[in-house]
């Protein structure tokens, strides 16, 4: 051992004692040729730089800035979230939250200091993309969730509900665009644009929030959750739809260059449905689909899809999340590679580039515009309006079509979730230029109480069901 102790340190003591004396020779040597004073200064003065002034000089490179946004906005998205599950909320409803908390609403408000110093605005572009990364992501997944041979065998009662639940909240918000056009509609945005998007924000369900509710409370295999899951699916291909139109016809120049959108749009739709659907599972192929993880290959295959499909929605004229949407509706679920693919794509998603997408809304979201008691009568008018329509709308339907009352008021309260759907067409019609900071901040709040609602009404309305009338799932429904 002591042979082996010497080999080892002898070596290194040698080794350091020689580079010192290096170090100190050559600082004796006369500076480079071309050194100024200035250089000179800066390495004097890094030298006596205080902790603190390193660390400022830190956190003003951009990488630093980043880490330093990912750490907060992380750490209070899960902290918010998980309070809000203890509450009786899905944690998404928290993570919503704790974007508005970190905004200049609350933060920016409570400290405009930290808040600056944490979210400068030059920093704010790559919080952006990254954001939009997220939600195309997110929506992959959506697309994935939507099961295209449910809606093929859809029960009459799914698809009137859903369509009602999106044509009378649509109607209600083009009529009310018609008051709050020239008080808040964002400079330069036609009427048009600005009611077409004002009956998208009364009329989207989230459905995967919907989804996660019916799991959490055991309904998912009752004839409500069935209903429930049905009509929010439908819902959100008809509603995601429309929307592709309406930005379609927002961004063209004139009525033909919108049909001319519009046709690149249905081309591209009957491409990826019956062109790419079919030929995807030849390449990936069966082993690939049949592993018990996706492999390497499988999933750069996906990953390619994904990307060329949102760059092609993008291209033609509307949100790449459009094409995202798409790409996951026609992954094939052979041996179920849906569900396998979906578990790692979410779990990332979910955990590290949506709540940057929740922070990035919430640094948008200016609730200190609602200044007078005449704004927030406003937003509390498009609260009721948005609930009118999209809650009574869909019980009514439901009550029409057989269901009881009950279930008929249950399954309006779920298709009056709008969660992150909503927060996703809002951010599009400000990026359009569209919706302006003020009417942008109060269908946010919109949103967040239209999502907290769903809760508390099933557990109203659970209490008041007799028992009875909780069945079992129909097989024409399962």
């Amino acid at each position: 051992m002591k042979r082996f102790a010497l080999i080892y340190v002898l070596p290194l003591v040698f080794s350091a004692i020689c580079i010192w004396w290096v170090l100190n020779q050559g600082a004796a040597l006369p500076p480079p040729q071309g050194a100024t004073a200035a250089a000179h200064h800066a390495a004097v003065h890094a030298a006596q730089e205080s902790p603190l002034d390193g660390l400022s000089r830190v956190f003003s490179d951009p990488l630093s800035r980043l880490f330093l946004q990912l750490l907060v906005i992380i750490g209070i998205s899960q902290l918010v979230g998980t309070l809000f599950s203890r509450l009786g909320q899905t944690a998404v409803v928290g993570e919503m939250a704790a974007g508005i908390l970190l905004g200049p609403s609350v933060f920016g408000s409570l400290f405009p200091e930290g808040f600056h110093f944490v979210f400068p605005a030059p920093s704010l572009g790559i919080l952006q993309l990254l954001s939009q990364i997220g939600v195309c992501l997110f929506m992959f997944v959506v697309g994935m969730e939507v099961d295209i041979r449910r809606l093929r065998g859809k029960a009459p009662t799914a698809l009137v509900v859903s369509h009602v639940s999106i044509v009378l909240p649509y109607l209600l918000g083009v009529v009310l665009a018609y008051f709050l056009y020239t008080r808040l509609a964002a400079p330069g945005a036609s009427f048009p644009a600005f009611a077409l998007f004002l009956g998208i924000s009364m009329s989207i369900t989230a459905f995967p929030v919907l989804a996660r509710i019916l799991k959490e409370r055991g309904l998912t295999q009752t004839t409500l959750g069935s209903i429930a899951v049905t009509c929010a699916a439908v819902d959100d291909v008809t509603a995601w739809s429309i929307l592709a139109f309406v930005v379609a016809i927002a961004q063209a120049a004139s009525l033909q260059a919108s049909a001319l959108t519009v046709g690149w749009v249905l081309l591209f739709a009957a491409v990826m449905i019956w062109g790419v659907r079919r030929l995807l599972p030849h390449c990936l192929g069966p082993a690939n689909l049949a592993r018990e993880t996706p492999s390497r290959a499988a999933l750069g295959i996906i990953v390619c899809l994904v990307v060329a499909s949102a760059l092609c929605t993008e291209a033609i004229g509307i949100h790449a999340l459009f094409g995202a949407f798409l790409a996951g509706a026609i992954i094939p679920d052979t041996a179920n590679f849906r569900y396998k693919l979906s578990v790692r794509i979410e779990s990332f998603s979910a955990v590290l580039l949506l709540p940057l997408f929740f922070a990035f809304t919430g640094l948008r979201t200016q609730i200190g515009l609602l200044n007078s008691a005449s704004d927030w009568l406003l937003c509390a008018l498009v609260i009721a309006i948005a609930t009118i329509g999209k809650m009574g709308g869909s019980a009514m339907a439901a009550r029409l079509t057989g269901m009881g009352w009950n279930d008929s008021l249950q399954l309006g309260a779920l298709m009056n979730t709008r969660g992150l759907m909503e927060l996703i067409a809002l951010n599009i019609g400000y990026d359009l230029g569209i919706l302006s900071p003020r009417i942008f901040a109060m269908l946010v709040i919109m949103a967040l109480v239209t999502t907290m609602l769903t809760n508390p009404l099933l557990s109203l309305l659970g209490r008041m069901r007799p028992s009875a009338e909780t069945s079992p799932l129909p097989a024409h429904l399962r």
